[in-house]
């Protein structure tokens, strides 16, 4: 137990990293909490930064939420191959094994929109999340992000692409026949992520809601 804590915490301090805050001090200067949205996610960055800043944080934040839940999945593995005498033998699903790579990925989807190093403050969550669904099952994260390059293709609305993205995560992680805390996930993380993006669905039905390649607001 002792050794899960540890890991959550550091979970959390790597999703805490924040990566457009201090892209954005270094390139422009600029606190990015204080312009447009006031996000330090890589849409924020995209607009007032620049588009390669904008990438940057997006491949970093995902992998904020990628590395810690692989080391979660992959420590299990780990395990077995190291006992090759247990090799075709039933083991009990444990506690761990069930929760260990969602405690992870949930701390790591924590630590970036509530980040300690920027007074609990941060990002929408959607990019480290991205990043946790492709180390719990590859197919899911590859199958949302195509969603949200539909969607975001289709609409030219970043936050809009990331909320449906996010929902359409749950079915697909049934139809692929996950185990059931993998599934919770989703739906709490769906839950988290359209909460983190109130303002944003507030815009949408506004018809204020910016697009690619448009003005922040």
């Amino acid at each position: 137990m002792v050794g899960i804590c540890f890991c959550f915490v550091i979970a959390y301090l790597i999703g805490s990293i924040p990566t457009g805050y201090w892209l954005a001090k270094v390139l422009k200067g600029i606190d990015i909490r204080t312009v447009g949205s006031g996000s330090t996610g890589a849409t924020n960055v995209y607009r007032n930064v620049g588009k390669v800043a904008g990438i940057a944080v997006f491949i970093i934040d995902f992998l904020k939420g990628y590395l810690p839940v692989l080391f979660a999945t992959e420590s299990e593995k780990l395990y077995f191959m190291d006992k090759p005498w247990l090799e075709g033998a039933y083991i009990e699903p444990t506690y761990e094994s069930f929760l260990f790579p969602v405690l992870l990925a949930t701390a790591a989807l924590i630590g970036h929109s509530r980040s300690i190093f920027l007074g609990f403050k941060g990002g929408k969550s959607a990019a480290t999340g991205l990043g946790t669904l492709f180390a719990l099952d590859w197919r899911v994260g590859a199958c949302t992000f195509i969603t949200w390059m539909i969607v975001l293709y289709t609409s030219k609305i970043v936050s809009m692409a990331s909320i449906l993205a996010t929902a359409a995560c749950i079915p697909l992680m049934i139809f692929f026949q996950t185990i059931p805390s993998y599934i919770c996930y989703c739906i709490l993380g769906f839950i988290y992520v359209t909460l983190r993006h109130k303002a944003n669905i507030g815009r949408i039905l506004a018809g204020t809601e910016p697009k690619i390649g448009g003005t922040s607001t």
